[in-house]
């Protein structure tokens, strides 16, 4: 898969890209976990996405926030990461400019950027959102959430907890116009740790949602 350098607001950002044949293949976009913890794109939940959206016949474009790897720049407390966040739509939307379909998924600190990358750009058309960190995030912002998607936790996330994420879940669904899906992983931590036991699974629920829904909007 080639790697890629291109501009970001504080200077060139490091990312894999994996486009598909058809030029007009769908878009996603794949955000990493807290780059202050060890988060980057080679994250297995973050790398196993990326793969799973290439599979459904996505182009598919994952990078490093500022500051990690290869990428210049500071961490900036969420405000610079969604700024780098909107320059790698960008990119992406440019080099696939006759695509008519774009996904947003990130994992933990990566699922608060792109709900909050959701609210900027209306032509995302869903989004996954795997543990998002509830507890440690004001996600007050999805106020209306624009799009429909499907947010995805373990049982057993001491990170962020599942009953942080129901409640979250409970606001998104009091909102009209939208469906949001909720699965949970019987068993699994914050990091899916185990791969056939855990992170299997949560990528067969996620290639399942995501395939339903490119049917809805083939019809």
């Amino acid at each position: 898969m080639p790697e890629l350098i291109f501009p970001g607001p504080e200077g060139r950002l490091e990312g894999r890209y994996h486009p598909q044949p058809k030029a007009d293949a769908p878009l996603a976009i794949v955000l990493h976990p807290h780059p202050q913890y060890g988060g980057t794109m080679n994250n297995r939940v973050v790398y196993n996405l990326h793969y799973a959206f290439h599979r459904m016949g996505f182009t598919v474009m994952r990078f490093n926030f500022r500051g990690v790897g290869r990428s210049q720049g500071e961490f900036d407390d969420g405000i610079g990461e969604l700024s780098d966040a909107a320059s790698a739509l960008d990119y992406l939307q440019a080099m696939n400019p006759n695509s008519k379909h774009c996904w947003v998924a990130g994992f933990s600190f990566g699922a608060w950027i792109g709900m909050q990358l959701l609210m900027r750009r209306p032509e995302i058309t869903g989004f996954v959102s795997v543990s998002p960190p509830a507890n440690m995030y004001d996600f007050s912002f999805l106020a209306p959430c624009p799009s429909s998607g499907l947010i995805i936790n373990g049982s057993s996330d001491r990170v962020a907890p599942p009953k942080d994420i129901n409640n979250l879940v409970a606001k998104l669904r009091e909102q009209k116009g939208i469906t949001i899906t909720h699965e949970e992983i019987e068993g699994a931590d914050h990091f899916f740790r185990d791969d056939e036991v855990y992170m299997k699974p949560m990528i067969d629920k996620v290639q399942g949602y995501v395939r339903r829904r490119l049917t809805e909007s083939s019809r």
